[in-house]
């Protein structure tokens, strides 16, 4: 063997089954992990993060087997990673690749961070509108006090 040549080259298995979600922000591949519950999951899941992306420069990527993503865990996903794909594999074929969208509304899966809020003193479901501030930043604007928050203040339910 050449002791010379040099791997560059990771080998993951190919998923059979399931959900690759490619272009996660490098910086919130651990949040999607444990949104999304994956850190107590029995499935085999594969990630990476600080990976190098020609797109993005670093990225994250998370392979999880026998798994196909709802729409509310999508919505998820997209709040903290609005670059995301999703690819879903079945037989080792992709049937279906297709970027997240942030949603125009959030219900139930998004904590006010108001403490006074209705939704925080009596059981009421959470609603957001989802907005662009004037810098182009996402903001989670609360339907029933009004109140804004942006990314740093998101705690899902």
């Amino acid at each position: 063997m050449n002791m010379n040549h040099k791997r560059t080259e990771l080998k993951v298995s190919a998923i059979r089954n399931g959900t690759v979600i490619d272009h996660i922000p490098a910086d919130n591949t651990f949040q999607v992990l444990k949104m999304l519950n994956l850190d107590e999951s029995s499935r085999q899941i594969y990630f990476g993060t600080n990976l190098d992306s020609k797109k993005y420069g670093k990225k994250g990527i998370i392979k999880i087997s026998n798994k196909f993503f709802e729409n509310e865990e999508i919505s998820k996903i997209a709040l903290v990673a609005p670059s995301a794909t999703l690819i879903e594999i079945k037989d080792y074929e992709v049937t279906k690749k297709e970027k997240v969208n942030l949603p125009e509304t959030v219900e139930k899966i998004v904590k006010c961070f108001n403490p006074k809020c209705v939704t925080n003193i009596q059981n009421i479901p959470t609603r957001f509108q989802v907005i662009e501030d004037h810098n182009g930043q996402m903001k989670l604007a609360c339907h029933f006090c009004e109140k804004t928050m942006g990314e740093k203040l998101i705690e899902f339910l």
